[in-house]
This record gives C-alpha cells, structure tokens and sequence, in this order.
C-alpha cells in the first residue's frame, strides 16, 4: 500500500470494485434475518447539499453495521420525482420537466455513487417513471371499487390570472406568488381518500411505535385529533330546519351568545340573496386565504344574516352570523360561539358587541392573599382580631395536627369540618343556592362557609360579596367568610369562630328548599376569554359541576329531547389527491356525459403523463392537449373527456417503501418479495415530515393490507430523525436596502471580531448559525469538499460532529480534521504493514504492557460496539476510535507478539471505522493482509477475558481521607491488600505509627484505616 493517504485514489478503486462484485445487491434469502434500511427518498433538485449527505451518510453507516453483524440487508434509492418546483423551474428554463428531472436525477446518482454509499442500484425508481405510477393508478381504481376514494366539491385557491389552482404555500399575501393577482376562492370537484376511515386504526398504534420519537408521536396523535363532544341541534326560527353543530365544551352550552357558520354555508348563501351587505361579505371571503395559519391570525370579520336560531335548552333566539373564521369544509360549516369561553369568539363579539357571559369558573382554589387589582392594599381579615375564644381540647390538637400535614387550603378546611369531634355537625361540600356557590354548607343549622383564595380590594367583588350576603340573609342563612392564609396562620381563630357560631345558633328547624345556583367567582372576561375547564356557573340546574359532570347532566338531557346526540369527532379530515398540476401521476378517470365518472381499464394502464409539454404559467397545459384530453368512453364508447388533474405528490412517496421491496415486478403493485423485507427496520429522514408524509404511508400500509396485497400493518419499525446542517449566515445592504447574501468562504474575520469581504475589506453583517440554504448562500457543495478532502473525510465529519437526532454544525476546521485523522490511522496501519506479516497471537504468552493495550482495545470495542447497535451515538464511537489509535500510536513494541497484539488492534480498528469511513477502510484491510473485503467482514465483539485486568487499582484512606493508591494482584486476600498498603510510603507517612483501631476494605475500591 502508498504510505500516503490519497482519497481520489482509494475512494475510486473501493467504488469500482463494489460495482463489479454487485457488493449491494439484496437477495431475498428466506430464513435469513433480513435488514431494510431506508432514508427518504429525494427530490431531484440537481445537486446534493448537505442535509442529504448527512441523511445518507447516516442510513449507509447502519446498514453496513447490521451487513457485518450477519444481517441480509436492503438498501435502495430513489427519486420523489414528480411535483410543482420541476414545473416551476421548466417554466423558468422553458424545457419539459421531464428532461430538467432526468438531467438532475442522472447528477445526483453520480454523486450518490461518489459518497460511497451501499444501494442496491438495480432497485432504483423514479416516481415519474410510467412503471412506477402504472400500479398507483391500478390501486387507485381499487379503491375506487371499495369505496375508499369518492369525489366531491372543494374549495381551492384560484389565480384568475395564470388561471391555475394555487397551493396554500403559494399564496403570498392573499395573492398569487407568481402573477400577484388577488386570490379567489372556488368550488371545484375534487378526488378524496377516506383516510377518517382509518382514524381510530392510526391512532391507537401510534402508542404501539415503540421505537420512533415521542415528539412524530406526539404531533401524529395532536394531527388526527380524537375528540369526544355533542352534537347539538338548534332549530332555526320559525321553520322546521335545524342547524347543527359540534363542540367538546357542551359544558358551556349556556353561554352561547351566537352561532356563527361560514360564508358557504346555506343559511349564508340565502342570506346573500336578499341582502347586498351579506353578499358583499360573502364574496369577499371567498377571495380570502384559508390555511389554518391564517386563520388563527387574521382579523375576525363576520356580518349578521338576519336569522335566528332557538337555543335547544333556554328557548333563546341566538342571531346567527356567517363569519371568516368558519370553513365550510369542516363539520356542519356552523360553530355554536361563547365568547366567554373561547378566545376567537371573545374577539368576534367585541368587534361586533355581542353579549359576552361567564357560564365557567376555576376549578381550582383562589391565589393566595395578595394585592387588589389596583396594586395597592389588602383587605382587611375576615376574621376580626380578638381573643381566642376557648376550643374543645380535642379541637386544638386536631388543628395543630392537621395544619402541620395540609397544604390545600381547602382540602384542610374540609378535614377539619367533618371530624366528628367538631360538635356532630354534619357539613356538604359546594352546596349550590342560587346564584352562589356556597363551599361548605351545615344543613341543620344554615351555616354556610365561604372560602376565598386572595384578598382584594376592587369595587366588584364588595358589591358581589354584599349581593351574595344580602340574598343568603333573606333566606336565613348564615355566612362566616374565610380567607385560605386565616387556615394556615389563625387555625384556632377560624375553629373558635366557627364553633362560637354553632353554639348560639337557635334551635334547629326544617331548612327551606335551597334555590339551586352559585357562588364562585365568575372570571374576568374583560380582557379575554376563560379557556379553562373549571366548575359551571350560571347553567341552570347544571351549575357546580364539574366538566365531566356537565358534559354527561347536558348531553342526558339534549338526547332525552332528541336535541343532541354524543359523537366521537377527528381533527383529520380526508385527504384530498387531486392537483390541477401538469407535472404528476394522470388520475385514471375518464369522463362520459352518460356514464358520469368511469375508471380507466387496468389493460389500458398505464395513462402515460405526455412528457415533452412546456408548461407556461397558464393553468394545466393538459387541458389544451386535445390528443391527451379527447378520448372515448370505456363502457358506451362515445366521445369523453379524460381527468387533467394529477395525484398529490405524497401518494406517490406512500408506497414507494413496499415496491423498493418488489422492485422489477410486472405483475403487480408488489409481489411475495415485501412478505419478506417488510416492514421497514430503520426509516431515516427529517422531522419536517412528522406528520402528513408518515401518516400517510401509514394509511397506505393499511390499505395495501386490506386489498390484500403482501403488505404489513405499520411500514416503518424503527424512525431516527435526523438534525439539520448549520452554517454561519452573512450579507451586505445593497443600494435599494435589500440583502445579498454572502457565501461564509468568502468572508474573513478580522482581529476585533467583525467580519469582511475578502475581495474587498467591505463590511458584511453576520446573522449567525442557521440552516443551510441556497435563499442564504450559505450552502456548501459537496462536490467541492469531496474533491479537497475525500468522500470519506465528509462521511467521518458527519458522524463525528455531533449525535444524529441533533444539529451539526458545518466548520472548516472540523472538516480538515476529519482529514488528519484519517491519514493518521492510514499511516499507522502503513508503518505496520511495511514490517510484514505477523505471528499468530499467544494470549498466554503476553506481557503486562501487551494485555494493557489489549484490555484498552477490548474496552473500547464494547463502547464502540454499544454506540453502533443501541444508542446510535456514532460521535461517541468515533471519539473511542481515535482515542484507541492515540494509544496504539504510543505502543512500540516490535516484537513478534508485540506486533500480533498491534495487529489485532488494527484489525478490529479498521472493522470498526468500515462503515463510516468504508473506502480507506477497504484499503486498510486488505493491507493487513486479509482476502476477503471488509463489507463481508464480522464486527469485531469485545472478549471478556481480555477486559480482565492482572492487578486492580485501589485508593487508601486514613480516617476517611485519601492518601494514596496502590496496585495489587487481581484475586489478593484482605491480609494481602492491608499489608500492600501498610507498605506504601505515602501512607505510611499519614499512619506516624498511630494506633489502627480499624481496618476497612472495599474489595476492588478501596482500603481505610481508622487511627
């Protein structure tokens, strides 16, 4: 071998003789334990950058390391192929997308194969490939028989410019990105997929994805959004016609004050016949933007339509009023609003002036004492300073004995009133008398306790206490008021109080029947809405209750009036295929003026995508291809229409896992081969596609499953996330008080730490770390670093710098060190292949130094070997990688069994480093003087034997403070090990011939003498 590591060399004769070995190829061996690594496929935008090198990297280097633990190991690429930025970038180029795909997909592939990655090429797709997108229109028509896929009406955003439907990210602004014209909303059909089908089946086995992350987990549950409510029925006044709505919160069903629909919605529609304000309004909602963000933070509009409904359980007439936080596309298209209650509605009636009630109060106790809403002062004690009234003896024990354990002021009280030694008088808890709450209340003797959490001072809450106080003294009841810091500090006050009260009560008489009501505070609703759940107030009979409480007394009673009924209601909705896009899978559907919509025969599959149209920003070029367009109608055979719409590009990435498994297959969508490889064991990818691409190709494992295709219930075992690639940011300010954007390679830092062009010594602004990206010009090309470093050195930096799931940080230096290091361990094993070949390694024969290095190699492939199979640090395992090569660089001995131990050291070394760095690697081990390549090498395992060490390191203490360490034979006696420290010099010095009283030893750790 050269002495010299050269990368181009090595890295050029390692790939060419993979390619003729066919080194990758996957042979389905049954029996065999199989291994099916799968990083997402790319989008073939032209060139790597460094997110897909890292990507890559990381899903190659563990389908090497499960190869060599004996693995039969599937690792295939692919290209997401179809999709609007080829379309974007052919209009810009004026060329099909079919030839600016292809181009970018051949560069791409010659870059994968430069980065060394192990794919099986042979199994290699492109989504836009007619073999490939056959079998999606094939189950497409499948499901069509099922009944899982059904077409109907959808609003779209329109540009009635480039006459085309815009995605939601390509309205900017209310306007089209391209034409800038105002965004219209439309009604066009459209294909679905009944994904709400499979709801509850995604969502109980998320739990069952043990090994993906918990936050994809987390964001898959929060996206199907199980939800149980009511549905509830208020009939529209003075017809015979209901408007239904759902809601989670029946529990604030009293404090409805509107209902609000959208601007689609029928009663909307009728509204804007007779009415130029609606209709205006109407109108201009159906130019607005529709996407969830924008939702959330547009500025609530609305206008009343003149129409009533009847509340179901009051007999209230609530106005209704079409609103543009309300999409028709969601549930009934009509929301019961209680802006007491709900932030959004809470804004629309104060715009609007609607009536605002507080119908929820806090569950939970009051704050502690503090200051008034003004800031200044504290009311005064409830409990006037006096001399303590003479309790019970049982009484005071009972509250020092209680105040020492509470900390719920509340709960305390609780305790305290029903022990029986409090007089026998029996207490409730939150006994309801119109409109309060009373928190205790003694029956027999009409004794209620109020419990208040702070102290204020505010006009409000006098009047509300006198009100409260004035109506429970007209019905005879007394009210002691307690303030929660008066429990902890005055116990004995509030005790005394309390049982002074009840003895000079009059005698008891029949209590009259309580009203029914309240007496929790209501919320501040000034400000903004109360959104938690909390204890129902001013609700009629269903006041004091809890929310589950409320939920089961509102939904009994609106059943029992045939007014409501309890529903199970999801967040996700069925996801719509259809694209009016030029570049994707042709939707095969054909359609007859008398046959309606008829699916394309399977032996006419499948509908070739024409792929030399130039598409010009004008709508579907599609639509004006007559020869595409104009064909006859598969059942009657008279002139029809073909569909110009194309599928969603995420039905195309929902398969393409299983036909990777099947790849070649003309008989079918899959064959008997994905019985074998699925389910996927380590899927790869960025956390950016959580949600829609991986509950998706969830939803699609399921349905390939039920149409009984070789198929499996969850496609993907485990999930690793990876982080992105950061890179410093720069820019100047340019004339028109824009930024350019500089690349970091051509800025220097000076000595007081700013930064310059290096061209010019123009000042520049740094931005700091941020992702990689061509809108920044901070990219780095892969192809450039390959060239200067090695394919190798870029792997070695990825997996070095930081642990997968994290961030990594681009740096120079980082990179150049990856180099040195490489060559390091390059010339290492050089100087030992130079000496020859070595003798066979005598374990009995060695000396101390020789099982030293030994027990440091066998220590460190037991780090290294956890790092690769259980934790995924591949950070950590290259550190222990170079520490060993720092020990092995110290190791001189030259002798026949010193250059034997040297020898398994590298070996095991090279094996090791083999996935991440798998050209030198190649190189490095047949210099040993091995036959076979590395790929078809075993991982090196850790002996035990060798991690045993002859002697054991112990600290000596004297009277529990360290004095020094000693080294003794592994096996030594306590006798032994006392007098191997009672003969150390330094301890003896400590010991001066003080008297041992004691002799402590920790076997393996430690020695103490006691003096």
């Amino acid at each position: 071998m050269k002495a010299d590591y050269s990368p181009v060399d090595v890295e050029s004769s390692a790939q060419a003789f993979w390619a003729a070995q066919q080194s990758f190829k996957a042979v389905e061996k049954p029996g065999a334990d199989k291994f099916y690594c799968l990083s997402m496929f790319p989008y073939p935008s032209g060139k790597l950058h460094m997110g897909h090198v890292r990507n890559y990297t990381i899903g190659d280097v563990i389908s090497r390391y499960q190869r060599m633990k004996g693995k039969n190991v599937l690792q295939p690429i692919g290209f997401d192929a179809f999709g609007l930025p080829a379309e974007n970038a052919a209009i810009k180029n004026k060329v099909p997308p079919a030839e600016w795909t292809y181009s970018n997909i051949d560069t791409m592939c010659g870059q994968l194969k430069q980065l060394g990655i192990g794919y099986d090429w042979d199994r290699r797709l492109a989504t836009c490939e007619p073999e490939y997108y056959r079998w999606q229109q094939w189950f497409f028509i499948e499901l069509l028989k099922r009944g899982l896929i059904y077409r109907r009406n959808s609003r779209v955003n329109w540009d009635p410019v480039d006459q085309t439907v815009l995605a939601n990210e390509q309205v900017i602004d209310g306007r089209g990105w391209r034409s800038g014209a105002i965004v219209e909303q439309r009604e066009i059909p459209q294909w679905f997929l009944k994904i709400t089908a499979y709801a509850d089946e995604l969502l109980a086995e998320v739990k069952q994805l043990e090994h993906w992350p918990e936050a994809v987990r987390r964001m898959q549950e929060n996206w199907i959004g199980r939800s149980e409510g009511l549905e509830i029925d208020f009939t529209v006044a003075g017809r015979d016609e209901k408007l239904t709505v759902f809601t989670t919160r029946p529990d604030t069903l009293y404090g409805v004050t509107f209902v609000s629909v959208a601007a689609q919605h029928p009663l909307a529609l009728e509204a804007a016949a007779r009415d130029a304000t609606v209709a205006a309004f109407v109108d201009e909602a159906s130019r607005g933007d529709v996407t969830e963000a924008a939702m959330e933070t547009m500025e609530k509009r609305g206008v009343a339509l003149g129409i009533d409904v009847i509340h179901p359980l009051t007999g209230e007439c609530i106005p209704v009023y079409a609103a543009n936080f309300v999409l028709m596309s969601y549930g009934s298209g009509a929301v019961m609003a209680v802006p007491g209650h709900d932030q959004r509605d809470w804004e629309f009636a104060v715009k609007y002036g609607l009536p605002i009630k507080a119908v929820i109060a806090a569950a939970g106790l009051p704050s502690p004492p503090g200051r008034g809403a003004g800031g200044e002062g504290v009311a005064e004690p409830a409990i006037p300073a006096r001399e303590k009234p003479r309790l019970p003896d049982p009484l005071r024990s009972l509250a020092r004995e209680l105040r020492a354990d509470q900390t719920d002021a509340e709960q305390y009280l609780w305790s305290l009133l029903r022990d029986r030694r409090f007089g026998g008088h029996k207490f409730r808890r939150q006994h309801p008398a119109e409109p309060y709450v009373l928190d205790f209340y003694c029956h027999e003797q009409k004794l209620a306790i109020e419990l208040d959490g702070g102290q204020h001072n505010e006009d409000a809450h006098a009047r509300r206490d006198a009100a409260r106080d004035a109506f429970l003294a007209a019905q005879g009841i007394r009210t002691l008021r307690v303030w929660n810091s008066e429990l902890f500090s005055r116990t004995e006050d509030v005790l005394g109080f309390l049982w002074e009260a009840l003895a000079s009560s009059e005698a008891p008489s029949p209590p009259a029947p309580l009203p029914g009501g309240e007496g929790r505070q209501a919320p501040d609703l000034s400000a903004a809405a109360f959104t938690e759940k909390g204890i129902t107030i001013n609700s009629a009979e269903f006041s004091g209750l809890d929310f589950k409480a409320a939920f089961d007394g509102i939904a009994a009673k609106l059943e029992a009036q045939n007014a409501g009924r309890r529903r199970v209601n999801y967040r996700l909705r069925d996801w719509g295929v259809s694209r009016q896009r030029y570049w994707g899978c042709p939707i095969p559907i054909i359609y007859c003026t008398d046959c309606d919509a008829v699916p394309v025969p399977a032996d006419q599959l499948p509908v070739r995508l024409p792929e030399d149209l130039v598409p010009d920003g004008r709508g579907n070029p599609l639509l004006r291809l007559d020869s595409f367009v104009n064909v006859p109608c598969p059942q009657c055979g008279k002139p029809a229409r073909r569909e110009t719409d194309t599928f969603d590009t995420f039905v195309d990435s929902s398969w393409y896992y299983a036909r990777f498994a099947s790849a070649g297959c003309q008989t079918g969508m899959v064959d008997e081969r994905a019985a074998y490889w699925l389910p996927v064991d380590q899927y790869i990818g960025g956390i950016e596609h959580a949600i829609l691409h991986l509950l998706y190709a969830r939803f699609f494992s399921k349905l390939m499953r039920d149409c009984g295709l070789p198929a499996v219930a969850e496609p993907f075992k485990r999930l690793l996330t990876q982080g992105m690639v950061l890179a410093e940011g720069f820019y100047r300010v340019t004339d028109a008080g824009g930024r350019d954007w500089i690349n970091p390679k051509d800025v220097d830092k000076t000595a007081d730490g700013s930064h310059v062009l290096k061209a010019t010594g123009e000042a520049v602004t740094a931005v700091g770390l941020g992702t990689m990206s061509k809108s920044k010009n901070n990219g780095v090309d892969p192809a450039a670093i390959i060239d200067s470093h090695g394919a190798d050195a870029v792997r070695l930096f990825m997996m070095f710098t930081a642990p997968p799931e994290q961030t990594l940080e681009w740096s120079d230096a980082g990179i150049d060190g990856a180099l040195r290091f490489l060559k390091r361990a390059w010339r290492l094993v050089a100087d030992h292949a130079a000496l020859g070949a070595t003798e066979p390694l005598d374990r009995a024969a060695l000396t101390s130094a020789q099982k030293d290095i030994r027990r440091k190699l066998h220590d460190q492939l037991a780090k290294i070997s956890d790092d690769f199979g259980r934790r995924h640090n591949y950070n950590t395992a290259v550190a222990a990688c170079m520490e060993l090569v720092n020990a092995l660089a110290k190791f001189e001995d030259r002798s026949p069994q010193g250059r034997a131990v040297l020898n398994e050291a590298l070996s095991a070394l090279v094996r090791v480093l083999s996935p991440i760095v798998p050209h030198a690697a190649h190189e490095l081990w047949l210099a040993l003087g091995n036959a076979t390549p590395v790929i078809d090498a075993e991982w090196p395992e850790p002996e035990a034997d060798a991690r045993v060490s002859d002697s054991i390191a112990m600290v000596v203490q004297v009277n529990g403070k360290l004095r020094g360490q000693i080294s003794v034979p592994a096996g030594s006696t306590q006798d032994a090990i006392i007098a191997a420290a009672l003969a150390d010099e330094t301890v003896q010095r400590f010991l001066a011939g003080a008297a041992i009283r004691k002799q402590v030893v920790v076997p393996g750790k430690l020695v103490n003498f006691v003096v």
